[in-house]
Formats: structure tokens, sequence, C-alpha cells
């Protein structure tokens, strides 16, 4: 019985063809358009020598007179003393001090320090946020 394994010498279905794979045969019917390359909407033609760009190169369009404007849009208002006769800038500063006096310890969690930082710069990427809209809105005439 082992000798009938050995004397086999083709595997059926292998023994004649090949092993490559057949060319696929395109098919075409009336209710199938005719076969188009795709084109990419992400790919701008000439922008960054050919390679994929998903918007602009200048996407920022970064302007110092709105870091400018938006500086001084949030340091007027801020200045106002409005939280026990003292501002919010002033109330940041003043902990900024406090907390530089025990330098290499750091500031607690539990302290005042962190509530102005955060209201403090919080307030300040609003304003320079709402700076970039409207600057850049009203230069394109958005509004």
């Amino acid at each position: 019985m082992a000798s009938a394994f050995a004397t086999s010498s083709a595997v059926v279905g292998l023994g004649t063809t090949s092993l490559s794979s057949p060319k696929p045969t395109p098919l075409f019917s009336s209710f199938v358009k005719s076969p188009v390359r795709a084109r990419n909407p992400l790919r701008i033609a000439g922008a960054a020598g050919g390679k994929y760009t998903c918007f602009e190169r200048d996407w920022l369009r970064r302007d110092l007179n709105v870091i400018g404007f938006g500086l001084i849009g949030w340091l007027a208002p801020s200045s106002i003393p409005a939280i026990g006769g003292k501002s919010l800038t002033g109330l940041f500063f003043e902990s900024i001090g406090t907390e530089l006096a025990h330098f290499p310890t750091p500031p607690p969690i539990a302290s005042q320090f962190w509530l102005w930082l955060i209201t403090w710069h919080l307030g300040l990427f609003l304003c320079l946020t709402f700076g970039q809209i409207g600057f850049k809105g009203r230069a394109e005439d958005y509004f």
C-alpha cells in the first residue's frame, strides 16, 4: 500500500497546468459604465510637488495683527478690577509671584494659582480664536 502512494508521480489538478493566476477578463455590459480612473479630490494639481494635500499650504494664515489686537483685546477687559476690587490679570500675576516665592516646590492642587491660570488663558485663547475668525472673515469678505 505504501508503494502505491510512492509510485503516484502527479498530483491531480497540478500535473500539467501552471500555477500562475489567470489573466482577468474585462466584463462589459450596457448597465455598467466604461472603466474610468477615479480622481482623488484631495490631490491638488501642482501643489506640494505632486504630494497629496488635504488643505492649503498656508492653512494658518498667520497674521501678527490678530495676535497683537487679540492680546490687547484680552488684557484690557481682564485688567478691570471686578473680582473683589482686583483684576483677573492682577490676581494671576500675584499668584505667580506667590508660587515663585517657594520655587522648587510646585503649586499645590488647591492653590488659587490654577484657577487664575486656566481662567486667564482660556479667555486669551478665546479672544485670539474669535479675533482670527473675525479678522480673516472680514478680509475674505465672509461678512
